[in-house]
């Protein structure tokens, strides 16, 4: 790992503090550990979302995409 401190929103590094599989990614991917990305500023509702049939959980494609989170 790098001297600076990683972070992930995944289960397992959120509920378990450990490093995980997208951690290890970022720190094989770049020469440095680091990786700037940003969610999509597409505000478009996915093709298979399915928000509305689900009593105001999110669908997991809306998740993905960044547009709504899972409650913890």
């Amino acid at each position: 790992m790098t001297e600076e401190l990683m972070a992930c929103t995944c289960p397992h590094h959120v509920h378990r503090n450990a490093v995980c599989k997208h951690m290890a990614a970022v720190e094989t991917a770049t020469d440095d550990g680091t990786l700037e990305a940003f969610p999509s500023e597409d505000e478009n509702e996915p093709e298979d979302c399915d928000c509305d049939g689900l009593g105001g959980f999110p669908c997991w494609p809306c998740v993905r995409m960044g547009r709504k989170e899972l409650p913890n």
